[in-house]
């Protein structure tokens, strides 16, 4: 079974990537595990005795921000587990792909223009230098 991390933050293009991940589900001889990740950011700062409500705020923005793409995958009957991280997306996903033992990545990308990307860098650009299995890129 391929076991696929999808990186979602809640956007259209993330929902342009369950639709994919459910098509190459239908292409497949054999079922995906499909695993769906939203990064939240951690909040600035440290203050203490709130650490439970900010875990509580990142599960609840996380859940959020994967609503479309589990109502998708639910609308196609397709099995899913759903992770909430907080960190910065790259190392975030890279750690995810060890820890799940994932075999690809399949992932949206805003489109960033080559000379914003150079000076900004993207989520998506940090995830390909960061892992070692295949990186599919949803425009």
């Amino acid at each position: 079974m391929l076991k696929v991390l999808v990186p979602v933050d809640g956007s259209e293009n993330s929902n342009r990537v369950a639709r994919y991940v459910l098509k190459l589900a239908s292409e497949l001889k054999e079922p995906l595990d499909i695993h769906l990740l939203n990064v939240q950011h951690p909040l600035p700062g440290t203050i203490k005795g709130v650490a439970e409500q900010a875990k509580q705020f990142h599960n609840e923005e996380g859940l959020a921000a994967l609503a479309n793409a589990k109502k998708i995958l639910d609308a196609a009957g397709a099995k899913y587990t759903h992770h909430i991280s907080v960190g910065e997306v790259g190392p975030a996903v890279a750690r995810m792909v060890e820890d799940l033992k994932c075999d690809q990545v399949v992932m949206g990308t805003r489109g960033m223009s080559s000379i914003a990307n150079m000076v900004l860098g993207s989520a998506a650009s940090k995830v390909l230098h960061l892992v070692n299995v295949p990186v599919t890129l949803i425009k």
